[in-house]
């Protein structure tokens, strides 16, 4: 039996609220976020394959060096991807830090643990987006991590944005860059170095609004966001958090003309004056571990999170003012089958999400709160890192084995496809006209007809 508390039942008479706004012009026609044109998962105007296989509709595949799950993002005919490649440390600098450091011992087993003995080259990489060859490849810092990953992430997890001059590559605690679309830097930035919880790695990935870049660290020590000038990296503000590590990326919204930063977390959900850094209104928290990414249109955002319980809320920010705990502003709430680490879908009137990180899906019509289906388990998949995406009038989650479930977007819970490669993923998918993006653990496909 589904436990819905619905708050406020509302018919929404939805307002002229512009939702990631000021985007750079051209964005609809290209994936510059990770999260796609409206950072919604949806790329309303596309229509790419439903069916692929290794012999079936895979335009190109190119490997790609290092590893990362950062998702690639589109710019007219070029794609842009992250990734973290591994080289090996200078023995005799290493022994001679271990030399003049008592606790030698100690580093080395966490090297050793973390796999963090070994030096990385973190590169911003340019490919053609009519046949994947790399066009240029830049490495923007080669340093040893200060500290290891979770077993099943990357030293590459954030994702890069754009706004079609420039791109802003962000690698967590190894910097901020600003790249030109010829592979030169503009300005680099130290935001800060990170300690995350059980060492399990970095993965938030930067908000793009007019002239600013918003960037939010919540790690084990001292968490905050902070604004910078896209232009000179600059910092504009920079707001302390109480918060424990999170994963979770930033969303932009603008409502009443005031752009506001939305951000998700274990001990509150919080959104702040973009022009200055101010708290505007905070709530509840969500669980622990808060990794999925907030989602928003037309006036409502949505929040969740899933490790170690369930939580959604849907809030009208309208009436989000101060603390909006148990406020009408929460105008629906859901406590079960929310994802841990992917983030959900807004597809029209329909809001999609999984359960934890199984193939198990279910569907919320936004207006209502109402269930339209699920939970309903998808064929061939058992895992799922990767973010949910939508065209077409289908929507398309991508496992950790290499299968691709093609799902029909509607009210009615109905399969349309089974599509498995030869890879793994745990990128996000992009999606571009005809064209679908996956980042494999071995390839970049380009899915087209």
């Amino acid at each position: 039996m589904k436990r819905i508390a619905i708050l406020t039942i509302c018919i929404f008479a939805l307002a002229a609220v512009a939702v990631i706004a000021s985007q750079p012009e051209g964005f609809e026609k290209n994936w510059h976020h990770w999260r796609g044109p409206h950072a919604t998962g949806t790329a309303i105007d596309a229509n790419p394959p439903t069916t692929w296989s290794e012999d079936e509709n895979i335009r190109w595949k190119v490997p790609i060096p290092g590893t990362g799950h950062a998702t690639p993002i589109v710019w007219e005919d070029k794609i842009f991807i992250q990734t973290a490649i591994k080289g090996e440390a200078p023995q005799e600098e290493e022994q001679k830090a271990d030399d003049d450091n008592p606790f030698s011992g100690f580093f080395q087993e966490r090297r050793g643990r973390g796999g963090v003995s070994d030096v990385y080259k973190f590169d911003l990489i340019a490919l053609d987006r009519s046949n994947g060859d790399i066009l240029w490849q830049k490495t923007l810092r080669e340093i040893q991590p200060h500290e290891g990953t979770h077993q099943d992430a990357t030293f590459a997890s954030n994702s890069p944005v754009t706004d079609g001059e420039h791109v802003y590559a962000y690698f967590g605690s190894r910097g901020l860059y600003c790249v030109d679309m010829m592979g030169n830097v503009k300005w680099e930035k130290d935001v800060g170095t990170m300690y995350k919880r059980n060492t399990f790695g970095e993965g938030s990935c930067p908000a793009l609004y007019e002239n600013t870049l918003v960037i939010l660290q919540d790690h084990e020590r001292d968490s905050f966001i902070t604004a910078l000038d896209k232009r000179t990296g600059d910092v504009l503000w920079k707001t302390d958090r109480d918060e424990r590590t999170t994963w979770s990326s930033p969303i932009i919204v603008e409502h009443n003309g005031k752009a506001q930063v939305v951000t998700t977390g274990t001990n509150r959900i919080r959104s702040y004056d973009l022009a200055t850094g101010e708290l505007l209104w905070d709530g509840d928290g969500l669980t622990a571990n808060s990794i999925p990414s907030p989602v928003a249109a037309d006036g409502y955002v949505y929040l969740m999170s899933g490790f170690r319980g369930s939580d959604l809320q849907a809030i009208h920010l309208a009436q989000a003012m101060g603390d909006i705990t148990d406020s009408e502003a929460i105008v629906w709430r859901y406590n079960r089958d929310t994802p841990y680490v992917p983030s959900p879908l807004l597809y029209k009137d329909t809001i999609y999400f999984l359960k934890d990180n199984r193939g198990v899906l279910s569907a919320f019509n936004v207006k209502s709160g109402q269930s339209l289906y699920g939970p309903e388990r998808l064929q061939g998949i058992s895992g799922v890192y990767a973010s949910i995406v939508g065209a077409g009038d289908r929507v398309y989650i991508a496992g950790r084995g290499g299968t691709v479930n093609v799902v029909q977007h509607g009210s009615e819970f109905k399969v349309l496809a089974e599509n498995k490669l030869n890879d793994s993923f745990n990128a996000s998918p992009a999606i571009v006209g005809s064209e679908l993006y996956l980042r494999g653990g071995q390839y970049l496909y380009c899915i087209a007809e």
